[in-house]
Order: structure tokens, then sequence, then C-alpha cells
């Protein structure tokens, strides 16, 4: 709150006549309480005021990032890809196969595809929520590498599981689906997809990424599950303008 009291003060004394250049610090402190206690809707403006300022910050951060990491972003080899390969816009989730949101969002990322044939999803796995999300994703790793037009079908399968998931887990999806359990088990194992981990991590980091389910979407990230008009928005915006903001 104390941070917002010195906006609230600031944003109050630029209305002050002059005069109060000559009041010390404790008479106009004296002068913004009273104010505030006078007026105490004007807190929720500085803090309303202040959260667009952040969520600004945040983005244009998270775009000079894109900008910077663009290929990891969006072309990097350790992803999976869903939708059209070729596609004119893409989408990069960042997810963990024991996040509940990400469970839900795979809905809007499935509406989206079918109704939009050209829309390619890139997936980071970014295992954050415990040893079994990294187990999880250490199979799911290996499946898009030795099965990448199975992927699809196994991510899918795998993220509508209901209860935690684990390499027990992810296995028992691949053998139902009919694919090679021994070589996805010697391809999880490899340090290489460890090494995948830590690039979506860094990647994370930069964009100011701290949950999944997230996106990136042209040079804008999307945090958190908004559902799929919001993602259709994007894509609308980027084909008209060639950016994720039209100005």
């Amino acid at each position: 709150m104390k941070h917002l009291f010195f906006a609230a003060m600031a944003l109050i004394m630029t209305a002050v006549p002059a005069q109060a250049q000559e009041l010390n610090r404790a008479e106009v402190e004296a002068i913004v309480r009273d104010y505030l206690l006078t007026n105490p809707e004007i807190m929720l403006e500085v803090q309303q005021a202040l959260d667009v300022k952040q969520r600004e910050q945040a983005q244009a951060r998270a775009r000079d990032a894109i900008a910077g990491n663009a290929d990891l972003v969006f072309n990097s080899p350790n992803q999976g890809i869903i939708g059209n390969p070729n596609g004119d816009v893409t989408i990069v989730e960042f997810f963990d196969y024991n996040c509940g949101f990400c469970q839900r969002a795979m809905a809007d990322m499935n509406a989206l595809l079918e109704s939009d044939d050209n829309v390619r999803f890139v997936m980071k796995e970014l295992p954050i929520l415990g040893p079994g999300s990294v187990e999880a994703s250490q199979v799911s790793t290996a499946v898009y590498r030795l099965y990448p037009n199975r992927y699809g079908e196994f991510h899918n399968a795998l993220l509508s599981e209901n209860g935690a998931k684990d390499r027990a887990t992810a296995l028992g999806v691949a053998g139902l689906m009919g694919l090679d359990l021994d070589r996805i088990e010697e391809e999880a194992a490899k340090e290489d997809v460890i090494d995948a981990f830590r690039e979506a991590n860094a990647l994370a980091t930069e964009l100011g990424v701290t949950g999944t389910p997230s996106y990136v979407v042209g040079n804008e990230v999307v945090y958190g599950a908004r559902g799929v008009e919001v993602l259709r928005d994007h894509v609308a915006n980027i084909r008209e303008c060639g950016e994720a903001s039209c100005s």
C-alpha cells in the first residue's frame, strides 16, 4: 500500500498550487492523507493505472525478448508441432502436463484448429509442477522426436488423462497408441531432452512467463488461459497487421 500512497501523492501534487512548494514534507503528507481519506476511490484509480503501466512494461520487455530469440521461440528443434506445420500464423504455447488450466486450454487449441486449418501451434514443454511433470515431458519429447505425425494425438490423449501425469501415465498413453515403448524410453533418457527443458525455461524467464499456459502470438505474450476468442483475435490481427496488435 505504501507505494500506492506515494504514487497518489505524486498524482495529487500535480494539481496542487505552486504555493505547495513552500510546504514541508509532513505538511504535504498530511494534505495528501486527508485528501485520500475524503476521496478513497483515487487509490483504486492509482492501482489501475499502476497495473496498466506494469503490463505495458512487461509486454515491452517481452517484445524485446521475442525479437532477440525469434528463432528459438518459433523454430527450435526442441518443440512439438500441432496443426498445420506450414501455417501462416504460429501460436507458441508453454505448458505442463499436470497443469489443470492447460488441460482446459487444450479445448481452445482444438477449437481454433478445427475452425482454422492454417494455424501452427508450437508446444513448449515447461515441466514446472514437479518430478512427474518432468517424466511426462521426457516421454512426450521422445514421442514428437520419433513420431512427429502422432504427436498431436499423443499430446491430447495425455493431457486429457485425469489425475497426476508421470512417466507411467505417458508410457501408458503411448502404448495404447501402439508406439514402440522401448524406442521411446531410450529417447526419453537422453541428456539433450533435459537440455530442451532448460531452453524452454530460459525463454520463459526472458519472456516473463511464470505460469502455464502462456502463449506467444506474433510479438506479444498472452499470459494465462484466456479462451479461444482471444486467440482468434490475435490470429486475425496478425493476418491483418503482421503483428499481434494493430495500431
